[in-house]
């Protein structure tokens, strides 16, 4: 019987280093897997280069005048660094961005079946096929606002629809950008169950990108923690909870909890100890 280690990762970054403006750069020797069936989470504070490394992997990289260096992107076992967006989403590595999820101007049900010509263009592929009426399962509130502009959905429903949408593409792997961003807790900890729902069910991999390391850490299997373009620290979801600066900085739990004044809590006062 072949164990959890011996399986091919879906995803794995070997080493990726990132230069902007062909000077500046931004990620730089980043490594990570992401197993079969597993959800991962890259956590980070705004501007630590997690987004420009689901750019690199999801070939979006150009838009912003930067490329992949150094390094490697392996998905299924297969070199696929520096591959544009649609070759990447043919083989099933979908990125779900962190802005501009949907088409303002169309209505849900029209921002869904845009995606019905591609089903036809990737029949060939071996990933199961994602009806319709199937995603409407797994998030009622969009059935329930079919005809509905998607510009008028809130926050949450927006997510969802960029989810819904992800789906139709027939992912086997699924990049998620701060799904979190600017929602209530309560809808968060909705779009974390349905994300974990999505990867029992339909064997998906996720590699979660997130700020709110609570709400990620509540659904992940592993965790990368990165600061200034750096992977600095990783390990099952127990060990990133019950690291004393993982709860201190990211999760807000620690020996400076409950102070109030401005020196007390200034971010990163003290030094991190990662090793």
């Amino acid at each position: 019987m072949t164990s959890f280690f011996e399986l091919t990762p879906s995803l794995e970054l070997e080493n990726l280093e990132v230069v902007y403006h062909h000077v500046a750069t931004a990620i730089q020797g980043v490594s990570l897997r992401v197993m079969p069936g597993s959800i991962v989470t890259l956590l980070g504070t705004n501007g630590a280069g997690k987004t420009t490394t689901l750019r690199a992997i999801s070939g979006f990289l150009g838009a912003d005048n930067a490329q992949i260096v150094g390094g490697r992107v392996l998905f299924l076992g297969q070199p696929v660094t520096g591959r544009r967006p649609h070759e990447l989403v043919r083989r099933g590595l979908v990125l779900v961005p962190e802005r501009d999820k949907v088409f303002e101007t169309l209505t849900v049900q029209e921002n869904l079946r845009a995606l019905v010509p591609g089903w036809r263009a990737w029949r060939g592929a071996d990933r199961p096929r994602i009806r319709l009426d199937q995603v409407f399962e797994y998030f009622p509130l969009l059935a329930d606002r079919r005809r509905q502009l998607a510009g008028y959905l809130s926050g949450g429903e927006r997510q969802m629809l960029a989810l819904a949408t992800a789906l139709l593409c027939r992912p086997a792997v699924l990049l998620v950008d701060e799904l979190s961003l600017g929602l209530a807790p309560a809808v968060i900890e909705r779009l974390m169950i349905l994300v974990a729902r999505l990867r029992d069910e339909l064997g998906l991999a996720v590699l979660l990108v997130e700020q709110n390391a609570g709400a990620a850490l509540a659904v992940a299997d592993y965790g990368y923690v990165m600061e200034h373009g750096r992977i600095v620290y990783d390990g099952p979801r127990d060990r990133l909870l019950a690291h004393a600066d993982v709860r201190e900085f990211y999760l807000g739990v620690g020996h400076r909890a409950g102070r109030k004044s401005y020196t007390d809590v200034k971010q990163y006062r003290r030094r991190r100890r990662w090793f």
